[in-house]
């Protein structure tokens, strides 16, 4: 088990925010074998291809095996700082690791998991090894992740903004609620239950706890404890499923009173969501989403209100009262 201790200074400044580093790391760990999780068949069959090429033509065999089944190298997936990390902010921050920690962590790295291959060794070896392992992650980001991106943002901060409301109407403990089966608030502290490794109790030293909801660390959870990250947790993100499909077909009778897009924005409204999410989700133009959704608003079936900089749609009791009705 590992407890996080955690003091009120800490939930202060704890926050959430978005790694898209980690998301490709968790999909290279996917498609290598090296993690647990099973990829929709749609996006299995459109990555392994790419993931082949990848391999034989970059140097993503020297980054694959700086990887163990749980740990991976620190400086090839810096922490995120806010919720709009983009991808360029963490390849900068990856170029930017001090050489001396670099070399550091990968022989750290070679020490967990020893790597025989003679042309890996000689990149991991090469003076240039972290402008070619980044010039290779920025690659693999844009020919297997990025197509993805934008709905894959769209769900996390989707997840997000559930949390940030339980957090606002009762507190940090209910925000950690349904983080995970293995993950607890328990007298001052966040414990993640293990079935090995032993009891670790670490502080947050006064820098709080970072949040990161993730699609492709399910179905465990991630922590860490050592730096240059702070305590972090990165754990499944609520409904990851809809990052790959679009949402459930309506009822029939429902979309023929209302027309198909509006029934589907209708159904999708099971949480609150802004236009961006729901158009990233459905697969429908921005402008179209909004369209339907002023209707559906003058018709009672919806309502609005702001969050933040986000504009939020959410079901009315009288949606609520047509879909139980249409199902």
């Amino acid at each position: 088990m590992i407890r996080i201790e955690l003091t009120a200074d800490d939930l202060l400044r704890s926050r959430f925010a978005l790694s898209p580093t980690f998301e490709l790391d968790g999909l290279l760990r996917a498609l290598s074998g090296l993690s647990r999780v099973r990829l929709p068949t749609g996006l299995a069959a459109r990555a392994r291809p790419v993931y082949r090429r990848l391999l034989a033509e970059t140097d993503l065999p020297a980054i694959l095996a700086l990887q163990s089944a749980h740990r991976g190298a620190n400086f090839l997936a810096p922490p995120p700082r806010t919720l709009a990390q983009t991808w360029d902010d963490e390849l900068e921050a990856v170029r930017a690791a001090p050489p001396d920690a670099v070399r550091a962590d990968i022989e750290e790295c070679l020490a967990r998991r020893p790597a025989r291959a003679p042309a890996v060794l000689a990149v991991l070896g090469a003076d240039d090894v972290q402008d070619r392992l980044a010039r290779t992650l920025d690659r693999a980001w844009r020919e297997l992740l990025a197509p993805e991106w934008l709905r894959l943002r769209a769900i996390c901060e989707r997840d997000v903004l559930h949390r940030a409301g339980r957090l606002g109407r009762a507190g940090w403990a209910a925000a950690f609620e349904d983080l995970h089966r293995q993950v607890r608030w328990k007298d001052g502290g966040l414990e993640i239950v293990r079935r090995s490794g032993g009891r670790q109790v670490v502080t947050a030293d006064g820098r709080g706890l970072l949040l990161v909801p993730s699609v492709f660390v399910w179905p465990g959870v991630a922590v860490h404890t050592d730096d240059p990250w702070p305590r972090a947790l990165v754990y499944p993100t609520r409904g990851s499923a809809a990052l790959w499909h679009h949402a459930p077909p309506s009822p029939e009778a429902l979309g023929d009173l209302l027309g198909r897009s509006r029934a589907q924005l209708l159904t999708a409204l099971d949480e609150p969501a802004s236009t961006t999410q729901l158009a990233h989700g459905l697969g429908l133009a921005l402008g179209a989403v909004g369209d339907h959704l002023a209707v559906l608003r003058r018709a009672g079936l919806v309502d609005r209100a702001r969050s933040g900089r986000s504009v939020l749609y959410r079901r009315t009791p009288l949606a609520e009262a047509l879909l139980a009705g249409a199902e």
